[in-house]
């Protein structure tokens, strides 16, 4: 029997249909993947800190009496110029008020200090009354002893009394000086707090330390202060530096000099700051998990412009990240695309569409990407984030592709 060529087609096509039919009925479905291309670039490894920025250099202002600051003459924010700008007055604190028993305990040293003002006039007028008389005696004596009439002795014997005598009067001054002073000082516990306002010595003001702004102020308002007490803080808000709290093993991996990336000022772009200093000396500290931790403060410095970080002043809170190692030309490979097991580091690789999972050697991360030193070459495929579903040898396709 012989077939038409019409009917061979027809059989022919009616047997591919069944074949693909059935392949597309039997055949597993792929599963959906994320994929990312193996490529070199660039890997930076950072110490990641909260961070505060603070003025290099703060100056408190303190009273350097006793008394009255009065109100403030200036206000938190105001420019002030060192040597020229008042920024606090002081007022010399006012005696006491004095009770009934005070005040004649008082009246009682006044008058025992004016009696020994007037003993003390007594006795130098006596004292001067002696030196004359003793000047006399010398005098004759001189007169004497030229003429021959009267002996050396006696001459430097009235020499004597006339030293003695002028000592006296020397003494009986200084006496005087004494008792005056005494009484001066009685008078003086008896003035009253209006009396001493009226008469007393003017407010004292205190300058500006150095150039730049108020950044804090005690009490604007009129207080009394002892001596000692603070009244305000001056400090140039363009001199900052910034302080992070590090733990004692991450400040181990950096060094002087690191570049950092300053994040979390206030600002779109983020600054550039340049680590200056790691304090020599740690101290321990208790975490929220109540954990003991050697914490250490880093100061780092900015090397943006200042206009770039003109907004940000004292006590501003900013996220740091310091560089620790970086790399300009490695094999990266997302750490999504990773898994550890038994010790050993494993990634996805997609050939011909099937999955294949590949031992790999791996280097520093930095939170993205890490270093990959071995496993897998250049331009390949591996699956990002795998799921459970992911296993040698099954068929995958990227998600974008089946859209």
């Amino acid at each position: 029997m012989h077939l038409s060529l019409r009917t061979i087609v027809l059989i022919l096509l009616g047997g591919g249909l069944v074949l693909g039919l059935g392949f597309t009925a039997f055949r597993t479905e792929p599963v959906p993947v994320d994929l990312a291309t193996i490529e070199r670039g660039m890997i930076t490894v950072t110490v990641n800190a909260e961070g505060e920025t603070r003025i290099r250099e703060i100056y408190d202002v303190s009273s350097p009496i006793a008394g009255t600051s009065l109100r403030m003459p200036v206000r938190v924010g105001d420019p002030v110029v060192g040597g020229e700008t008042v920024v606090a007055r002081v007022e010399p604190a006012a005696p006491a008020f004095l009770d009934a028993r005070t005040r004649a305990q008082a009246e009682a040293d006044l008058h025992e200090a004016e009696a020994f003002v007037e003993v003390a006039k007594t006795e130098l007028v006596r004292s001067r009354e002696e030196e004359k008389y003793a000047l006399t005696q010398f005098n004759r004596s001189t007169q004497l002893v030229e003429r021959g009439a009267s002996s050396l002795t006696r001459l430097e014997d009235d020499d004597q009394r006339l030293t003695i005598a002028r000592a006296t009067v020397a003494a009986a001054v200084a006496q005087l000086t004494m008792a005056e002073s005494a009484a001066q000082r009685a008078r003086a516990a008896l003035i009253e707090p209006e009396a001493n306002q009226r008469g007393g010595a003017c407010c004292l003001e205190l300058m500006a330390p150095v150039d730049g702004v108020v950044l804090s102020i005690e009490s604007e308002s009129e207080r009394p202060v002892l001596s000692g007490a603070q009244l305000l803080s001056v400090g140039d808000p363009r001199d900052l530096e910034i302080v992070a709290d590090l733990l004692s093993s991450d400040a181990t991996r950096l060094r002087v000099g690191a570049p950092a990336i300053v994040e979390r000022w206030g600002g779109e772009d983020a600054l550039a700051a340049e680590l200056e200093l790691i304090e020599p000396s740690a101290r321990t500290k208790v975490s929220a998990l109540g954990i003991e931790e050697q914490r250490v403060d880093a100061i780092l410095t900015f090397t943006s412009p200042p206009a770039e970080w003109a907004g940000v002043s004292d006590g501003f809170s900013v996220f740091l990240r310091i560089e620790e190692w970086r790399n300009e030309d490695v094999l990266l490979i997302p750490l999504s695309a990773i898994f550890q097991r038994n010790n050993a580091w494993f990634t996805y690789v997609v050939e011909n569409e099937l999955a294949q999972e590949v031992e790999i050697t791996i280097g520093r991360r930095d939170g993205i990407h890490a270093e990959l030193l071995g496993g897998v070459e250049p331009g390949q495929s591996v699956i990002l984030h795998p799921a459970d579903s992911i296993a040698e040898g099954v068929f995958v396709a990227e998600r974008s592709a089946l859209r």
